[in-house]
């Protein structure tokens, strides 16, 4: 009986694995980068300090009486120093965003993410934030030590020191933001009293929290995750793009070694780690490139510096491009490649677009002319039997002077134009609305349109627009 018991098989259950949690997104770690100094360093901070002087200082420049820069939503018109546009020239900003675009996407392609680095509001304004960090708080190490102290007076002190100060900063960048659309002088004017308007009020405060939770708190995490360039920028990258790069075959193996240490069993990287600490995406550039790179090249500030203190060649990290790294051609080769076809066809639609656009302002007369038919009443017959259409001329004045205008019509015989106003003059940056009276033989305006054409001469200097209307018969 213990025999077939024995003979029986038995089954055994495979051990369940434990269940784990699989996170869908990483948990963001604060980055404090460490300071540095250098050639790269130097341009980033002109950089900033020259974005910021445009910013703020813009809204306060006068022209002509009125405010040199000013987006007057109210009243229909831009105003960019002596330039006016109108609602009518707006194919001059689809032309300036297409510009922006495709100067993007050459610069792009010939330099990277140099925009990033060093022009990007999100760029400029973290690094204003962390300036405001390091000035209340301490380099990155006290502002390390600082976040794994327990909360205390001191602690509370700093961090609402600091916070306050970020915030103060991003109410001013609201505040200067309504100066563009809103003359600054009034602005400032209405302050004690805060006599603000809905919407001033609400765009104040919504760019300043935006400038303060993106710039302030998020920082990198815009870069990495919200910002579509860093994502659609590989489609513009090629090889001979001017990137940030790791010279591994220079740099590896890495190891430490004192300062004139003949070492050859290891390469020019030390291993410090300071490429990585001063990084203010918190990536190591070591492993190739990432599309997190702002290419702000503080890594080639920091490693120059080490490798000026081990007494090696700078450049182990520097600019260059991938076919340069890898031999293809020397790094003094690269003004050279410029030349290739993507780039020559980006610069070839900017020149063209961007000269078009110069070349109709050049081209552009002082003056606009819109012709509106009274619908109310088609015709009318006069007194003397005329037939009678009513009309109204909008001149628009987009120069800097006053103008003075007269006004004629034609397109049937003996037509007749009855004007209320004898001289019209339309100030500076200003439009005026005319009324006016077409009368018509009714031998010749007979029962149906009639092309008529409206011809509006600035005096005395005698630039004439004409405008093409119709006239109703009986």
């Amino acid at each position: 009986m213990s025999q077939k018991l024995k003979d029986i098989p038995v089954r055994v259950e495979p051990a369940k694995p434990e269940m784990q949690t699989v996170s869908l997104y990483e948990a963001q770690k604060k980055i404090h980068p460490r300071s540095v100094s250098g050639l790269f360093n130097n341009w980033r901070i002109l950089f900033v300090v020259a974005t910021q002087l445009v910013y703020f200082g813009l809204p306060w420049l006068q022209w002509n009486g009125r405010q040199a820069v000013l987006f007057d939503l109210v009243n229909r018109k831009f105003y960019l120093f002596g330039l006016t546009i109108w609602p009518q020239d707006f194919v001059y900003l689809a032309a300036l965003l297409m510009c922006c675009a495709f100067g993007l996407f050459a610069w792009t392609t010939i330099a990277g993410r140099l925009w990033c680095g060093y022009s990007c509001p999100q760029t400029v304004y973290t690094e204003i934030m962390i300036w405001i960090e390091q000035l209340v708080e301490g380099d990155r190490n006290k502002r390390l030590k600082l976040d794994k102290e327990a909360m205390g007076l001191r602690k509370l002190r700093l961090r609402a020191t600091s916070q306050g100060l970020m915030i103060a900063f991003s109410l001013l960048t609201g505040f200067t933001l309504v100066g563009y659309f809103t003359p600054m002088l009034d602005l400032v004017a209405a302050l004690p009293s805060f006599d603000y308007g809905s919407w001033e009020i609400f765009w104040m405060f919504f760019y300043a929290g935006f400038t303060y939770l993106l710039a302030g708190h998020m920082r990198e995490q815009v870069c990495k995750y919200m910002c579509p360039y860093a994502r659609f920028q590989s489609a513009m990258f090629d090889e001979d793009t001017l990137i940030i790069s790791y010279d591994e075959k220079r740099g590896e193996p890495r190891g430490a070694r004192k300062k004139g240490q003949d070492n050859t069993n290891l390469g020019d990287c030390i291993n410090c780690g300071i490429c990585v600490q001063v990084c203010p995406v918190g990536i190591d550039i070591r492993n190739g490139l990432q599309y997190e790179c702002i290419g702000c090249a503080a890594c080639i500030d920091a490693c120059d510096e080490v490798m000026v203190k081990v007494g090696s060649p700078k450049g182990l990290i520097r600019y260059t491009t991938e076919a340069a790294l890898e031999g293809k051609y020397p790094e003094s080769e690269f003004w050279s490649r410029l030349k290739r076809p993507r780039v020559v066809l980006y610069l070839l639609l900017l020149l063209i677009i961007f000269g078009a656009a110069v070349t109709s302002l050049v081209m552009r007369k002082p003056f606009k002319v819109d012709i509106l038919k009274d619908r109310a009443s088609l015709v009318r017959e006069t007194d003397d039997g005329w037939l009678e259409n009513n009309y109204s001329v909008r001149i628009i004045n987009v120069s800097e002077t006053e103008q003075h205008f007269r006004i004629t019509v034609e397109g049937l015989p003996d037509l007749k134009l009855v004007v209320d106003r004898k001289d019209i003059v339309v100030k500076a940056t200003e439009n005026e609305q005319i009324d006016v009276r077409v009368q018509a033989d009714p031998q010749y305006a007979t029962k149906g349109s009639h092309k008529i054409y409206f011809r509006v001469e600035s005096l005395p200097d005698g630039t004439a627009i004409e405008e093409k209307s119709s006239f109703i018969g009986e």
